[in-house]
C-alpha cells in the first residue's frame, strides 16, 4: 500500500519528519518498507520563460532561445523542439542538472552555437500526458500551472509529494486504504482523526425506479450497493486528484475512472462503473456462472468460467466477473450518458479461488480476497457520488 503524505494530511495533522513517521508507524504495527520522494532524480530544474525564439544560423531544424530563469541575465539554449515560441513557460534544466535515467546536463555547443541548458519534455521529467492532459507527448512541456519564473520545478508542478510504502498483512485489510492508515497514524501519535461522512445532494428521482438489484447468492455476496449518475461529462481530473493518484502508484485516466480509483484508495473499497444504457432491463443479478461459460473481460481477453465463479449479470447477459474485472460488453466509453456505480462485498475465499481459475488477479481482487467490511460499500457509493457533484461531471440520483 502506497500512502501519499499529502493525502494523509487531510485526515491527521502530524508535526514530524517522514523518517520519524516511518519509524513510529513501524513500531506501532504498520510496517514501512520504503519512503520515496517524488522527483528525487530531478535536480536543478526550474521554471523558465522564453523571451525570444529565433532560427539557428547553421541549421534548418534548430532554434536558439533566450530564456529567463529568474537570474540576473537570461540564458541561451538551443533546441530542436518545434512547439516552442516566445512567451512560453517551460521546464529548464540548467547546467549541472540531473534528470531521470541518469541524464546530466552540461554546457555545450550545437552546430557552433552555445547552449547553456535544456528545455524539458514530460518524458524527460519522468511524466506522461496522463499527469498533464493539456501537454503533448513529443514536444517541450508548455506549463500552464500557476507558477513563478525561477521556481523549482517540483513545487511548480506539484511533483513534491512523498510516498510511503507499507507492508499490509492479510489480517489488516482495513489498512489497505488512506483512511485506514490515517486511523493508525492518529492512534500512534494520539492526535484527532478528521473523517467526514460522505454525502451528496442528489437530483430528484428514485433509484429504485431506475434500477433493480437481485442477489441470488447471498453467501458469496452479502452486500451489493449501486448508485446512478445522470448527465455524465467525461473530462480530465483536476490536478490535485492526478497528483494523489500518481503518488499512490495509479495512473490518472479521466474523471470517471479516476474517481473509482480514488475511492478505492481512500476507503479500500473497490468500485466498478458500468454504462447503464448497456444494462439490459436495467437490472443487476449476482449469481454463479455456468460450467463452460466464456466471458470477455475489459482487457479483451476471453476467460473460461465454471460454476464456482460469481458473476455480475443484467437481464440478459453476464457483464462482469464479481470482484475481479468488468466485461467488455458494458464498458464505459466517451459517449456515456448515464453511469452505474457498483460497490459490493464478496466472499474473499471465493474471489481468491476464482482469480486462480480464470488466471487473472487485479487490484480489486487483491483487496476482496482479504475480506472487506460490508459497511464500506455504501460509504464508497456515497463518496463517489459526492465527488461526481464536486467535480461537476454528473448528477447523482437520490438513493
Amino acid at each position: 500500500m502506497n500512502l501519499s503524505m499529502k493525502w494523509l494530511s487531510d485526515y491527521v495533522t502530524l508535526d514530524t519528519t517522514v523518517k520519524d513517521f516511518c519509524a513510529a508507524m513501524t513500531m506501532s504495527g504498520s510496517k514501512v518498507e520504503v519512503a520515496t520522494e517524488e522527483g528525487s532524480e530531478i535536480k536543478n530544474v526550474v521554471v523558465g520563460k522564453l523571451l525570444s525564439v529565433v532560427p539557428h544560423e547553421n541549421s534548418d531544424h534548430l532554434v536558439v532561445c533566450q530564456v529567463d530563469v529568474g537570474q540576473e541575465q537570461p540564458i541561451q539554449i538551443v533546441t530542436g523542439a518545434p512547439n516552442v515560441k516566445a512567451g512560453d513557460i517551460v521546464p529548464v534544466a540548467l547546467c549541472g542538472a540531473e534528470l531521470p535515467n541518469g541524464v546530466k546536463i552540461k554546457k555545450g555547443k550545437l552546430r557552433g552555437v552555445e547552449s547553456n541548458g535544456m528545455l524539458c519534455s514530460l518524458g524527460e521529467l519522468g511524466l506522461t500526458v496522463h499527469d498533464f492532459p493539456y501537454a503533448i507527448a513529443d514536444g517541450i512541456f508548455l506549463i500552464q500551472e500557476d507558477c513563478q519564473i525561477g521556481q523549482d520545478i517540483h513545487e511548480a508542478i506539484g511533483l513534491n509529494d512523498t510516498s510511503v510504502e507499507f507492508e499490509i498483512t492479510s489480517n489488516r485489510p482495513d489498512c489497505l486504504s488512506v483512511t485506514g492508515l490515517a486511523r493508525e497514524a492518529a492512534a500512534t501519535y494520539h492526535v484527532p482523526l478528521n473523517l467526514k461522512k460522505p454525502t451528496f445532494q442528489g437530483i430528484d428521482g428514485n433509484i429504485q425506479d431506475a434500477l433493480q438489484v437481485e442477489i441470488q447468492n447471498k453467501e458469496k455476496c452479502p452486500r451489493y450497493a449501486a448508485g446512478i449518475v445522470k448527465n455524465v461529462k467525461i473530462a480530465p481530473s483536476p490536478r490535485w486528484m492526478r497528483e494523489r493518484l500518481r503518488a499512490s502508484g495509479v495512473r490518472p485516466i479521466n474523471n470517471l475512472v479516476d474517481i473509482t480509483n480514488y475511492v478505492m484508495l481512500e476507503y479500500g473499497q473497490p468500485m466498478h462503473a458500468y454504462d447503464l444504457d448497456t444494462i439490459a432491463d436495467h437490472k443487476i443479478i449476482v449469481k454463479r456462472a455456468k460450467d463452460g461459460d466464456k466471458f470477455v473481460t475489459l482487457d479483451g481477453q476471453e476467460r473460461n468460467l465454471d460454476s464456482n465463479v460469481l458473476m455480475i449479470c443484467d437481464g440478459e447477459k453476464e457483464i462482469g466477473i464479481a470482484g475481479i474485472m468488468g466485461g467488455e460488453n458494458s464498458m464505459v466509453t466517451d459517449d456515456i450518458k448515464t453511469l452505474l456505480f457498483e460497490a459490493a462485498c464478496f466472499d474473499g475465499t471465493n474471489i481468491r479461488l476464482s482469480s486462480k481459475r480464470i488466471g487473472m488477479r487485479t487490484d480489486a481482487s487483491a483487496k476482496f480476497e482479504k475480506g472487506l467490511d460490508p459497511n464500506l460499500a455504501l460509504e464508497a457509493i456515497n463518496r463517489a457520488c459526492q465527488m461526481i457533484e464536486e467535480l461537476g461531471c454528473g448528477e447523482g440520483v437520490e438513493g
